[in-house]
């Protein structure tokens, strides 16, 4: 049926492509992901396959596929670093916490606001205190504002 309403919109040689990729649905015999349309197979096979149980044929598909599709995903798709000031704003929001509860953490509620419009950066010391206060990842805090 998904062949019946697909090759009328593509070409044959597309048609030929999907029918090679769903026998690899059908028969588990994955390889690496090198196009847009075996990633597109792959990931709709993976939602699929999602509450797998472990330890049975579909369960190490849906392994298989998880690591197929990361490393599709790896090397086709950047995903930015997200903004330390950003994120600080965002677990301030997610907690209910105001800029003055960051007070004794960052200092005077002048240079916590320059901290959070990025007039003033970050320290070490600002770094931990956040960290252990709101939860962010060190890392996180430690990459550059944009």
């Amino acid at each position: 049926m998904l062949l019946q309403s697909l090759t009328p919109k593509y070409k044959l040689r597309q048609a030929e492509q999907l029918v090679k990729l769903c026998n690899r649905i059908v028969n588990n015999n994955w390889k690496i992901l090198k196009t847009e349309s075996e990633y597109k197979i792959a990931l709709k096979r993976t939602i699929e396959l999602f509450h797998a149980d472990e330890n049975t044929p579909e369960g190490d598909e849906l392994d298989l596929l998880l690591l197929l599709v990361k490393d599709y995903e790896d090397k086709h798709y950047h995903i930015p670093d997200p903004d330390p000031i950003e994120v600080i704003k965002l677990r301030l929001e997610e907690k209910g916490l105001k800029q003055k509860d960051l007070e004794p953490i960052i200092g005077s509620k002048g240079y916590v606001s320059q901290v959070l419009s990025g007039k003033k950066e970050l320290t070490l010391k600002m770094v931990r205190g956040l960290h252990s206060f709101l939860g962010i990842s060190a890392d996180i805090l430690l990459a550059t504002s944009k």
